[in-house]
Formats: structure tokens, sequence, C-alpha cells
């Protein structure tokens, strides 16, 4: 196992391991994620002249399909946990920071979250769980 893979860098990875390891309850740590930013690659435009660079306000998320041909939208806990996978998916050099609350909100219903793909700090979220995130950000509104 290497020590690197599972060594966490900020405060959402701290969180996340924590969930890994059992320490922090799932429903815990999807509140917990609610509240931090996530890397979302976002497809490169064809002749920007920047690799990486976005001229409209119109990101693509990085969005795969399973087996069973459900959407999974791709995230990462940072931009470095990122670059082995996109190296492999061509068209996503680059991404951007988000709140993770805010890409939640605008997701449709039916779509998993996939956060960092690929590695052993990873994990998948399935799509009655963003439905219940979804739930908790709209109880978090009605109370402000």
């Amino acid at each position: 196992m290497d020590s690197e893979a599972l060594e966490a860098k900020n405060e959402l990875e701290q969180k996340l391991l924590a969930a890994m390891r059992g320490d922090l309850s799932s429903d815990d740590f999807m509140r917990e994620m609610l509240t931090q930013q996530v890397f979302i690659p976002v497809r490169d435009e064809k002749d920007s002249g920047i690799k990486g660079f976005q001229r409209t306000t119109k990101a693509t998320p990085l969005v795969i399909e399973d087996d069973e041909g459900h959407r999974i939208l791709v995230v990462f806990t940072s931009p470095e946990r990122a670059k082995g996978f996109l190296a492999e998916v061509p068209d996503y050099g680059g991404g951007l920071l988000a709140d993770f609350a805010w890409i939640v909100e605008r997701m449709e219903a039916g779509f998993a979250i996939s956060v960092n793909p690929g590695l052993e700090m990873g994990m998948d979220i399935e799509p009655e769980d963003v439905a219940q995130m979804l739930v908790v950000l709209a109880a978090g509104s009605a109370k402000n």
C-alpha cells in the first residue's frame, strides 16, 4: 500500500479517511462534504490557445457512465489527486475548485458522484445519497 496515497493533504481528505476507517459515519461525512470545496474536471475548449483555459461561462464537467448506463459525476479532493486520472481522459486537462454544495444543488436526479476515482482514497456516492444531500441542503436553506 502506498503511504503517500493515503496521506491526507487537506481537511476534506482527513474527513474522507475518517469515514473510510469508520471513525466518521457516512451521514456525518456527507454533511461535512457539503461544507468543502472539490476539484471538478471540465472539458478543455478547443482553439482557446491556452490548454485548460475556458473562454465561456459554460464549463462541461466530466461525467462518465457505468455498465448499466448510470451517469456519474467525477470530482477530486484536490487538483493534485486528479492528475493521473485526467492524463487518461482526452479533452479534460483542467478544472476548477467549487463548493461541493453548489455542485450538488445543480445536479439532475439520478446522478452518482465518484470522489477520487481510481485512487485508494476515494468513494462513490450513490444517487439516493446525492438526493439525501439535497434534502439536507434544502433543510438548511429553509432555516435561513
